[in-house]
Order: structure tokens, then sequence, then C-alpha cells
């Protein structure tokens, strides 16, 4: 981060430009979080959304910390939950729906309704001094969030107090970062709304699950494509993308009969031949070579169950036949479509085939428990160069802790009722 506070008007303006090329609403959060520690230089933020009447922490970023992790790695994510009530900083704002600016917050007047807790700062040896809350409102009076920066820094890192200057930079800031929020989100309705079709039609594809796969691919891409050295202009774009696209790996579930979807047994050959067409129903639903996003959709969509050494499906077939499976472009020695394999798999197929096998390990099924975390790693790694790209295996490793905290975030139905049941008979 720089030490001297760039023109606000010129990096306004950039932002404005980058966040409408976001399409992803967690992408998008983040990067408004990057962003208004950017424009203020501060070394520190916290963005909330707003469920109900609850403020959801979705994102934390600290430079100093940030320095003490090793290369690519991230601060862990939070599913903490706090009221829209006065106590808390985010919260006051959020009520009050007003801007929170504190020059010290160890300094805090005791008639304050809002109180600070240093028990953050004791924990990782940081101090807090300078904050700014900024409410997240739509143009029509909603409000959607809340975003939090502290310790503004001065021309020699020094913390200063936020000024009414920074208010005003950061009023703007939130108006064009609120109206992006509001195009993501209708773009991840629509989205969730075509998972909702399949979900109908196959229980196993909960929204629950496609979020958490869509997190897993979106991670995991992140750690490959910073092992590869790749710009980060580029990862954010491509990790925007194929976290979509991942939501809408099984779509083509709706093309296939009850009767093979919903068999509580194993498939014959001949209805596991039929099930595999879902790979096919599903691109056609994305082949548009004037979107970036269909397209990696279409692959996605297509290629997440080819396999690294070449036995997955579908391989090379005419999506558009009748009867895709059984009229491939290229024949392979068994007559049937010539498999892909290695590199010749998308990316984003490769990395969905992880995230979506593991996610089905872990997870309760009307056919199975879930396994136990250390049987899937185990797994994993047996199926490293057969099933699944190495490479994409060691990203999968590196990221570990994340890929926990997305299955977290993202509860079966089942389990998140159990949590609350529990928790309510411990307060009884």
């Amino acid at each position: 981060m720089p030490s001297k506070k760039p023109d606000y008007r010129d990096l306004v303006f950039q932002i404005d430009s980058d966040l409408s090329k976001i399409q992803d609403a967690d992408i998008l959060l983040e990067r408004i979080l990057l962003e208004a520690r950017r424009v203020l230089n501060a070394e520190a933020g916290t963005i909330y959304v707003r469920e109900g009447d609850q403020l959801v922490f979705k994102y934390t970023q600290n430079v100093t910390l940030e320095k003490r992790l090793p290369p690519g790695q991230k601060l862990p994510m939070s599913n903490a939950r706090i009221p829209i009530d006065e106590s808390r900083f985010a919260g006051y704002a959020a009520k009050n729906r007003v801007v929170l600016r504190i020059d010290d917050a160890y300094a805090i007047p005791p008639d304050k309704p809002y109180k600070f807790s240093p028990s953050f700062d004791q924990q990782n040896n940081w101090r807090t001094r300078s904050i700014l809350a900024h409410p997240l409102i739509t143009s029509s009076g909603n409000l959607i969030g809340v975003i939090q920066v502290f310790n503004a820094l001065g021309e020699n890192g020094e913390v200063l107090p936020f000024t009414a200057r920074d208010e005003k930079i950061v009023g703007h800031f939130a108006s064009s970062a609120t109206n992006a929020l509001e195009r993501a989100y209708m773009t991840r309705s629509i989205i969730l709304r075509m998972n909702r079709m399949a979900e109908m039609r196959d229980p196993k594809e909960t929204g629950p699950h496609v979020n958490r796969v869509a997190g897993y691919a979106a991670e995991i891409y992140d750690r490959w494509a910073f092992n590869r050295g790749l710009p980060e202009s580029e990862r954010e774009r491509t990790k925007d993308m194929l976290k979509m696209a991942a939501m809408l790996h099984d779509v083509g579930k709706v093309a296939i009969s009850d009767l093979i979807l919903k068999k509580p047994a194993r498939f014959t050959p001949e209805e596991y031949k039929v099930m595999q067409a879902h790979t096919c129903f599903g691109a056609k639903l994305f082949v548009d070579p004037s979107s970036e996003l269909d397209r990696i959709s279409a692959e996605v969509a297509l290629r997440h169950h080819e396999n690294w050494d070449g036995t997955g499906y579908p391989g090379m077939v005419d999506i558009w036949a009748e009867d895709p499976i059984s009229a491939p472009l290229e024949c392979g020695e068994d007559g049937g479509a010539r498999r892909l394999r290695g590199e010749e798999i998308p990316l984003g197929g490769r990395i969905v085939a992880v995230a979506d096998v593991y996610d089905a390990l872990v997870s309760k099924r009307v056919y199975k428990e879930p396994w136990d975390s250390g049987k899937v790693y185990d797994e994993i790694r047996s199926m490293s160069g057969t099933k699944f790209d190495p490479e994409i295996v060691s990203a999968f490793f590196e990221i570990l802790p994340r890929i926990e905290e997305i299955r977290s975030r993202y509860p079966d139905l089942e389990a998140e009722e159990k949590a609350v049941h529990g928790a309510e008979a411990k307060a009884c």
C-alpha cells in the first residue's frame, strides 16, 4: 500500500469501471473492501452484509496481519453475526444509517452507546485506532450492508484520524459499490433460480451444495493461479467467472428422467449412460460465443466428469446430437467417445471435479453417511494423477483451511437446524 494518499478522483473513476465488470457478489464484496482501503489508504477493513435484523461478517483485510502470513495465504473467514443495534460500530451505522467516524477506539466517550472490545487487538498483537463505518444503502433506500475501514495511514506510515474529506470520498465510493452490488445480486438471483429448478428434480443439488462447490472452485483456482504467477487482474476476472459457472455445473440434470435421477440404488450400465448425458444437456444451455461466462459455464457443465487419466466422460461428443453420448465426434478404442485426458480437459472442469467430489464425500446423501474428513483427504490424494490433475490437488491442500471455512459457511439445512436446536437446548 502506498504511503501517500493518491488523487481520489482518478481512483474512484477507475474503481467505478472495475467494479462494474465483476459479476459474482462475494468476489465483488472482497474487491469493494480492497478498493475502499486503497482509496482511503487504510490499514485494515471489514465488510458486512445484511440478513434480516443482523449483519453477517463477510470479509476482513489487514495489511499488517497479512504480511505475517506465508505468500498467497489469506486471513481466516468468519461466520460471525452482529445485531443491527447501537452496541457495535457497524450496527450503529446500519441502524441509524449514518457514517460513524472515531478518532481513537480506546478513547470513546463513556456516554456513547457503542463500545470497543480490545480482544482482537490483544490476540493478534495489533492496535485499532481510527475507524470509519459507512452503511451501504441502495437507491431505493434498502440497507444491504456496512463497510468499515481502520487506521488511516499518513505519508510516513503513521496512523491518523479519518477526516471529513474521507467521509465524502467513502460516500461517493459506497454509492458506486452499492450499485455494483445490486447488479451482482440480481445475477446471483438468476443463477440460484436455475439451481432451484435442478433442486426440484434432484434433492442432492441443494443451494448449500452449489454454493460450497462454487466457493471451493474459486479459491482453488486463485491458489493455482497464484502458484503460476498469473497477474492479479487475470486471476480476479477468471475467478469471478468460474465461481458462477461452478454453481451451475449440474444444471443439465433437469433433462434426466426422474426414474434415473431419483433412483435410490446403484445405476445399471444403461442408466449410467443416460445419466452421463446431463453434462451435454447442461452445456447446451450456455453455448454463446459472445459471452465469456457462457463459455466457461459450458466447459464446466460438460467437462467436470472428465478424468485426468482419460477414463471419464463424456469425451469428444456432439452436444447437439439427439443422443450425444452415442454420437461422439471422435471414437475411442471401445467405440464410444474418445475421452479427454490431462490438459485437454479445460481448467474449469479440472477444478470443479475436485470441488464436487470433495463436497459429495464430506456430505450426507440418501445413499450414504458423510465420510470422515481424514478419509476424504486420503481419497483425494489417492486420486491425484488418475482422476484429478495433480497440480489442482496440490492447490486444494494448500488452502485446506479456506476450504473448511467455506464448508462451515454453507451448512446443509439439516445440519444447520441441528446446530440451532443444539444452541437453543444449551440456552435452556
